[in-house]
């Protein structure tokens, strides 16, 4: 019960101090973007006298520690501010794009787990010189394409060429198959990669050449004693790549026009609307440290001695 007390205590710990962290970040990061909103609102005929009373309104004309500090009381009090530009509660603004962001994101890890688990315990099990070869150097490749890249020529082949495919929107299920392939390939040769030396390594093995010798059927033999060795390096890394597919979503929306927050992140960015740049990246990142704490949680309730090890050291 104390080791479990000490790990709780240690990941509530570091829980709060990655919100601390993000609050300052999405605060600081806006004073570094070029560019006035108050001249955005006004407008090119606007007068100096408009955007003086633009900014007043909008509350820039303060020093900058008096809007941090009114940023914080309002995120203590729930209250992410309102959209320089609609005057919408950021709030709303999320609510409305947070499901289609984690749709994409979900979806993307169910394609990502679903073909590179199969994918790296079979080379693996294949011991090829050559396949081990022509896998290590594609996946290598495919890995290190950006994913609005491979997003751009997903579009160019399949819905420009091949016209098979929606270029982009969320009108119908199938809208969504680019974008779910633009954001899981990189990650699913990351995966694989993993998943085959990790593979590699349970294979060598005693106890599996002693399976291999009772003549287990091959999908016994993979399914009860490979892949259950193989969960704590898969859930790890799929927690950190279901958060780094939350950000990587935000130029991918863009490319194929999906109403999420990376989309609206852009939007924002380009009119200066700094509440919802702020609110957006501050509930990405909140999100992303949170799966990270239920990967770890989960990975100390399956293997305890992984929580306790922690407080040991």
């Amino acid at each position: 019960m104390t080791g479990w007390l000490g790990f709780a205590l240690r990941r509530a710990a570091g829980l709060l101090a990655v919100a601390v962290v993000l609050v300052v970040v999405t605060f600081a990061m806006i004073q570094l973007i070029p560019g006035d909103p108050a001249e955005s609102l006004a407008g090119q005929n606007a007068t100096q006298a408009d955007i003086a009373r633009i900014r007043t309104e909008l509350g820039l004309d303060r020093p900058v520690l008096t809007r941090f500090f009114d940023y914080v009381s309002g995120l203590l009090q729930g209250d992410l501010g309102r959209s320089f530009q609609t005057r919408e509660a950021v709030s709303d603004v999320i609510a409305a794009r947070l499901p289609f962001t984690a749709q994409l994101a979900v979806f993307s890890l169910i394609l990502v787990l679903a073909i590179a688990l199969p994918l790296g315990i079979a080379i693996a099990a294949r011991h090829s010189r050559r396949t081990d070869g022509a896998f290590t150097l594609s996946t290598g490749l495919l890995g290190a394409v950006p994913e609005y890249v491979v997003g751009t020529a997903l579009v160019v082949v399949f819905a420009i060429t091949l016209g098979l495919l929606p270029a982009g929107g969320a009108q119908t299920t199938q809208s969504m198959i680019l974008p779910v392939l633009a954001i899981s390939l990189p990650s699913m040769c990351v995966m694989a990669r993993v998943v085959r030396r990790e593979a590699g390594t349970v294979l060598s093995q005693d106890y599996i050449r002693t399976a291999r010798g009772r003549r287990l059927p091959p999908l016994r033999l993979y399914t009860r004693h490979v892949l259950p060795n193989l969960l704590t390096a898969v859930m790890t890394l799929s927690g950190l790549v279901l958060a780094s597919m939350l950000g990587g979503t935000v130029i991918v929306e863009t490319v194929f026009a999906w109403p999420g927050i990376g989309q609206r992140v852009v939007d924002a960015l380009l009119v200066r609307d700094y509440p919802v740049i702020q609110g957006c990246v501050l509930v990405l990142g909140l999100l992303a440290a949170v799966l990270n704490l239920l990967v770890d949680i989960a990975l100390a309730i399956l293997d305890p001695r992984s929580s306790l090890a922690g407080g040991n050291r």
